[in-house]
């Protein structure tokens, strides 16, 4: 199982929101090249990056210029999502040097882009962001919600040759309320892919009990706030998944 930190830019600072709502913003830390190091020095084997800013259409080209700095600093993979809504956006982030794009809302408005997008990068380069609410899809940012269940766009996925779900329940994210992971083993199920988990990891024990489902498909978990809260280190996360249940 791995454990994936995620650095969330607002602004170029490393921020978390709650339920994803911009008004929940809290600042973690003034130098998210930092708190990459940190991150990588502990053990970290990927940094998860997001630009909020993009995730809600606001240009902000100070988190871009940060996630260039990031992929410079570190040696570990850097997976990247927010905003992300053409070919010509995600073939950039490649080249700048990001292992993995995570495309969400481009792929219920214009499925045919991430067809020319896999076709053109490959799966391994490219993961679906699945953001729902009540097992409804959410996109925009999470302020939209779409027209289609999580369920049914995990398969749609998968019949396009996407290898790698993300699985938000954004109820819980940021809330430090535990992983929704009945649901996110039922994506995995459902599409027959690997499937990364996300939102609301509050302690070891989400941690232990999340790879005690892992056959289902899952295999990587994003952990945020609880790091930043000081629930736990990411050294103690390592240690604790290696313990086992």
């Amino acid at each position: 199982m791995l454990i994936i930190p995620a650095i969330d830019l607002h602004a170029g600072k490393c921020v978390r929101l709650t339920q994803g709502q911009r008004d929940s913003t809290k600042v973690y830390d003034e130098d998210p090249i930092a708190v990459a190091l940190r991150f990588e020095a502990e053990g970290a084997g990927m940094l998860h990056v997001v630009d909020l800013d993009g995730a809600f259409t606001e240009a902000n080209s100070r988190n871009r210029a940060v996630l260039r700095e990031i992929i410079r600093s570190v040696n570990v993979p850097v997976q990247f999502g927010g905003g992300l809504r053409s070919l010509r956006q995600v073939k950039g982030m490649i080249d700048l040097g990001v292992t993995r794009v995570v495309i969400g809302t481009l792929v219920i408005e214009a499925p045919e882009v991430l067809t020319k997008m896999l076709h053109l990068l490959g799966g391994r380069h490219i993961a679906v962001g699945i953001d729902a609410q009540d097992g409804q899809v959410v996109m925009h940012g999470w302020e939209i919600k779409a027209a289609m269940s999580a369920v049914t766009l995990a398969r749609k996925v998968a019949t396009m040759g996407v290898e790698r779900i993300i699985y938000t329940d954004t109820q819980r994210d940021g809330t430090l309320e535990g992983l929704n992971i009945d649901q996110t083993c039922l994506i995995a199920n459902a599409s027959g892919l690997k499937v990364t988990a996300s939102g609301g990891v509050s302690s070891l024990e989400d941690l232990k009990r999340l790879k005690e489902a892992s056959d289902c498909g899952i295999d990587s978990v994003i952990v945020g706030k609880a790091l930043y809260e000081g629930r736990f280190t990411f050294s103690q996360a390592r240690q604790a998944l290696l313990e086992g249940p």
